[in-house]
């Protein structure tokens, strides 16, 4: 059956979003008909055009003078909702590929690591800093590895709005692509909020399998202000964000080796490491596999909205060389 003309035009303006939003530089309607046409779409440019000319007024794009259009944080809400019947697992299938796609040599120190991007605002960028501090001083992240990005530059894949900082953290997606190099598989199960006293892990409390969402959980669980990580930053007990993998049981010493070079480096967030089909963490493990509970690479900027500061998050945003990333405290 023929899709509604309604349906069809929505469809095509959601086609040229998402092209825009792919893009770090404005685009014209020649570019976009040509990257549609790679993906299988074939609109005409005059077509292009009129579809542009709807973004404009509903504010989902806006004119870059002679160079085309960009998109407008309006226009990226609308691509993500209007995708999420489509991305169910599709955070499954992000970190999968980004693990993949983790060039990282922990020896050497050279090559790329998975990051998350957050979005905050210029005059609140300094306040959110420091709000951060306790939360990588009691060493709730993956890494005190980080970047940041003025308006108009790129981190990961997102390109900063106006008026605004970027900052990225190192994602947990990381260090399963180091072990993937070294033959050690992950089973991506879920993320969740873990409940921690006396700095122990005690129990998640909520919890979002990869594979029925189309949002990272630690997105949601931030939005929805479930954390309290300066709490267990300053006390060590409370709420903060972690992940729940699995790991073959017979790889357990290789993991053990490559976390320790991986350390070395810089980079930690295992919070747990459990035994041989074991529970951990009140959460059953399959025969002969090894329970592993990460720390959520987001948690420093869980902190911060705590605090009641507004950033915008884009968790696995994309790849960054380490060479371009340093410490926090250099900040």
């Amino acid at each position: 059956m023929d899709q509604p003309v309604g349906a069809e035009a929505e469809n095509k303006l959601i086609a040229i979003l998402k092209v825009l939003s792919e893009s770090s530089e404005p685009l014209g309607s020649i570019t976009i008909a040509r990257r549609l046409e790679s993906d299988g779409v074939f609109l005409s440019q005059r077509t292009v055009r009129y579809h542009l000319k709807i973004a404009d007024e509903r504010g989902y794009t806006q004119p870059a003078g002679h160079d085309g259009r960009m998109i407008t944080p309006e226009g990226r809400q609308e691509v993500r909702e209007a995708l999420a019947p489509q991305q169910l697992g599709f955070v499954r299938d992000k970190l999968e590929l980004l693990a993949y796609l983790t060039t990282f040599d922990p020896v050497r120190r050279t090559g790329q690591l998975a990051v998350n991007t957050s979005i905050i605002f210029r005059d609140q960028f300094q306040r959110a800093m420091s709000t951060m501090k306790d939360a990588f001083k009691a060493g709730f992240c993956v890494s005190e590895l980080v970047a940041t990005a003025n308006e108009g530059e790129k981190l990961g894949s997102v390109v900063i709005p106006e008026g605004k900082i970027g900052f990225a953290t190192v994602c947990g997606a990381s260090i399963n692509g180091v072990l993937l190099k070294a033959g050690v598989p992950t089973e991506f199960r879920f993320g969740g909020v873990l409940e921690i006293k006396n700095l122990a892990a005690r129990r998640f409390v909520a919890l979002t399998e990869y594979a029925g969402t189309s949002t990272d959980p630690s997105e949601q669980f931030i939005q929805a202000k479930m954390t309290s990580v300066g709490q267990a930053a300053r006390t060590g007990s409370g709420k903060i964000l972690a992940a729940f993998r699995t790991i073959p049981a017979p790889a357990r010493g290789v993991v053990e080796e490559k976390l320790a070079l991986l350390k070395e480096a810089g980079i930690g967030g295992i919070y747990a490491l459990g035994n041989t089909s074991e529970p951990i963490c009140q959460i059953p493990v399959a025969l002969n596999r090894v329970g592993v509970v990460q720390l959520g690479g987001l948690n420093p900027v869980a902190a911060a909205v705590e605090a009641g500061i507004e950033v915008e998050n884009f968790a696995e945003s994309g790849l960054m060389d380490f060479e371009q990333l340093h410490s926090f405290w250099q900040l």
